[in-house]
């Protein structure tokens, strides 16, 4: 059976710009797709179930983003067919890493495909959106530059670098950070032409740092090495190497009680033109 890969991302920075009256907030960033991934297969059916053969330990099967996606897809495309769904998780839950929305953009692409529905990636991204902000940058393919709630993308051009990404042992809930009363939220926009991997920062850092200590000990440890940011609302951290042997000499330096992995940035998402 075809394995189907759902890529992690990075925010090389996130800068919180503004709110919207319903709530949302207004970001802008730079999505960096890397080589670490979850994996999907799809087995099509004649009944309309949608099943997810390896349920997440503690998230029921109607709030995974799998099976909403695919539930949302079905309506979207009146299609009466179903799908039962494997699921490999790597991708840590909580890390700032994209997991779930990326396998919720894998499902809506592989399903679009077997389906036979013929969306548009636009379409997808629509539908995508429906289910978290970081949905549409998955199905859109390609490293970007983010506005609104993350759902306006410009492709750009990122230079091949390797990441030591590092994994806190915490999980973070977006929302609680996003819920700060202390969260800076009137940071200056920037146009595309401006973005700097050096001169960009996280506002959602020092919030999370400030309610998971933990999260400044690995930024620390990290910081050594260059620039270290952290990724979405966390736990991830990371750095940027210009070399696999340069980032492997600071993997082999982690303590024991830190864990942490290699990745190659991508230059797109492994589905764009699937």
């Amino acid at each position: 059976m075809i394995r189907y890969p759902a890529p992690a991302k990075l925010n090389l920075f996130l800068h919180v710009v503004g709110r919207r009256p319903d709530g949302y907030h207004l970001l802008q960033t730079v999505f960096r797709f890397i080589d670490y991934c979850d994996s999907l297969t799809f087995e099509i059916t004649d009944s309309p179930e949608i099943t997810l053969l390896d349920p997440i330990p503690g998230v029921p099967q109607s709030s995974n983003l799998c099976v909403r996606a695919a539930q949302l897809l079905q309506i979207e495309g009146n299609c009466k067919l179903g799908a039962k769904i494997g699921l490999e998780k790597k991708l840590p839950m909580g890390g700032g890493l994209g997991g779930g929305s990326s396998d919720a953009a894998t499902t809506l692409i592989v399903l679009n495909r077997l389906w036979k529905l013929n969306f548009s990636r636009e379409r997808l991204m629509e539908i995508g959106l429906k289910i978290g902000a970081d949905v549409p940058v998955f199905v859109f393919g390609e490293n970007a530059f983010a506005e609104g709630i993350g759902e306006k993308l410009e492709p750009v051009f990122l230079e091949p670098a390797w990441y030591l990404v590092l994994v806190p042992p915490v999980q973070i809930p977006t929302a609680e950070i996003f819920a700060c009363p202390e969260l800076t939220r009137d940071t200056n926009p920037i146009k595309i032409s401006d973005f700097s991997i050096e001169t960009g920062h996280n506002d959602l850092e020092p919030v999370a740092c400030g309610r998971y200590p933990v999260l400044a000990d690995y930024l620390a440890w990290l910081k050594r090495y260059g620039r270290a940011l952290m990724t979405g609302s966390g736990s991830c951290v990371f750095a940027e190497f210009s070399s696999e042997k340069d980032a492997k000499i600071a993997l082999e330096a982690l303590p024991e009680e830190m864990q942490g992995f290699l990745a190659r940035g991508l230059d797109h998402h492994p589905l764009k033109d699937f």
